[in-house]
């Protein structure tokens, strides 16, 4: 088993082929997709055919420490869900390294989700190429902005693209989160700027 990290409560490592079941009923669940894509449960077999081979392709092509990354509960060993580092992908997002998690709704509400975005923001530092780290997620989630804050992230602009398929809440927009290596860095020193004053206007 490759381990990426460990926090107090969770562990992160590679997936496996072995891991189409409990990665297909995450991407099933209604809860965790509600504000994700188009808003519905992903079939069994997009994630077994599409989505698991791209997670385990990416090991491959993506910088060591990149990746999609399945989270374990270090007490149980049971399945969480998931964390990702990688070149920013989602729709709006202007370049940096992006932030993705994916947690099942058992788990919801304990503060490990922040537990381990902080851990995996402290990581993508640790590269010495990073130098901002972006997430981004539908301006009415309010739980995923609570997480992108409780990692450090800070709130740079709302911006509306345009979705194919748009489910309830688009009209407001999404949100985008980021974090600048400068500030990462300043955290423990004291030096910290003002909230988004290191970053780009929106």
């Amino acid at each position: 088993m490759e381990i990426l990290l460990e926090t107090e409560r969770l562990v992160l490592r590679r997936f496996t082929t072995a891991d189409a079941d409990v990665l297909a009923a995450l991407h099933g669940d209604p809860a965790v997709m509600r504000y994700i894509d188009d808003g519905r449960p992903v079939p069994r077999a997009v994630v077994v055919g599409e989505t698991l081979p791209a997670i385990l392709r990416g090991y491959r092509d993506l910088p060591p420490g990149q990746g999609r990354f399945a989270a374990v509960e270090r007490a149980t060993g049971r399945f969480a869900g998931w964390f990702a580092l990688g070149p920013a992908g989602t729709p709006g997002l202007r370049g940096g390294t992006e932030l993705g998690y994916r947690l099942r709704p058992a788990l919801w509400g304990r503060g490990l989700a922040s537990e381990v975005a902080r851990a995996v923001v402290d990581s993508a530092f640790a590269d010495p190429a990073t130098e901002r780290v972006v997430a981004t997620t539908m301006a009415v989630n309010a739980a995923s902005r609570r997480v992108m804050e409780r990692a450090g992230l800070v709130y740079v602009r709302t911006f509306f693209e345009p979705w194919p398929d748009p489910i309830e809440g688009a009209e407001h927009g999404d949100v985008e989160y980021a974090l600048t290596r400068a500030r990462w860095a300043g955290r423990d020193t004291g030096q910290a700027t003002a909230p988004g004053a290191d970053l780009p206007a929106g």
